[in-house]
């Protein structure tokens, strides 16, 4: 079986194709033949050592993807040979085929194809917590919305523009306006430099945003502060670009509420996995919902692609195709 493995901590050039053995699956697990295995932040932190460091190298990247059940362990009821199914956090799924537990995976409709089920896993239930959890976007309500043309960012403007909100997105380049627009965005500020907290404000009436989504690391920190209005909601995410630092909640201003939104509490249970994912497919097959794919590799191409995520010149998701 191919795999693509990183042999130690680095760059994109410790990332190195090997024959894996096969795997089989054990008691309540499922083996699934993989289609598309989706690239994720997370994955280019894992890499350079910043989370699964106990595990030996070389260990198998990647935790989500879509494909098709090919045999089941014992004690699983649920699925069977056949089934077509996805999955947001299953380690290992940078390969040919995996054996995963069977409550982490959700059945895909027969209208949703393995791409579009493998990219909207783990950045689309990411924008569901987000409008519909940390902060339930309500109608009229303004979101900032950073990195508006990247994954999370376009499901996320699209979920606020179905709860009834406005959506400021923020992006790093010209060309990536219109994409942000398409999604629905209602104004687009492009920056690079952190400067966007006065055209929010501008775009406001001076009152600021109710919600602002920031997962672009410390640079746009202090900016998303001075956006918000009173009583306002900062939701931070993306671990893999590190934190704002040390705070004294006695300096916030304005009365904001200040969280680290992580997705897995949106999912906490199998029961909650497959409705949320449901939701998902659902507004898809609705045509509310799209979702962007930005760019496919082959497997072999997995260090290509996390060049090309980590350059921020990317938009939407991309995908391993075994």
């Amino acid at each position: 079986m191919k795999a693509i493995v990183m042999t130690r901590a680095g760059g994109p050039e410790v990332l190195e194709g090997v024959d894996a053995p096969e795997p089989t699956p054990g008691a309540g697990h499922v083996l699934v033949e993989i289609a598309a295995a989706g690239v994720n932040f997370m994955d280019t932190g894992v890499r350079r050592g910043l989370a699964w460091a106990p595990q030996p190298n070389p260990k198998i990247l990647g935790v989500e993807g879509a494909g098709r059940v090919i045999e089941v362990g014992e004690g699983v009821s649920r699925l069977r040979p056949g089934d077509r199914v996805a999955w947001v956090y299953a380690p290992g799924s940078y390969a040919e085929r995996l054996a995963i537990p069977e409550d982490a995976l959700v059945r895909v409709p027969d209208g949703i194809d393995d791409r579009t089920a493998a990219a909207v896993m783990m950045q689309g239930l990411t924008a569901s917590h987000f409008a519909t959890d940390f902060y339930p976007v309500q109608s009229g309500d303004v979101a900032l919305v950073h990195a508006a043309a990247g994954g999370v960012g376009l499901l996320l403007t699209q979920i606020i523009k179905l709860r009834g909100g406005h959506v400021i997105g923020r992006v790093s380049s010209a060309d990536k306006a219109a994409i942000a627009r398409e999604a629905g965005a209602d104004h687009v500020i492009v920056d690079t430099e952190g400067n966007f907290a006065e055209e929010a404000l501008r775009l406001t009436g001076g009152e600021g945003v109710h919600v602002v989504y920031d997962g672009s690391g410390p640079t746009t920190f202090k900016g998303s502060l001075d956006a918000l209005r009173r009583s306002g909601t900062f939701c931070w995410y993306g671990p893999v670009l590190g934190g704002p630092g040390a705070l004294d909640i006695m300096s916030l201003p304005r009365s904001i509420k200040i969280g680290y939104a992580t997705f897995f509490d949106h999912i906490h249970t199998p029961e909650l996995l497959r409705a949320r994912s449901e939701r998902l497919f659902e507004w898809i097959a609705a045509g509310v919902l799209k979702v962007r794919i930005g760019a496919t590799y082959p497997l072999a191409d997995a260090a290509r692609a996390h060049r090309d995520m980590e350059s921020r010149a990317t938009t939407g998701k991309l995908l391993l195709l075994p």
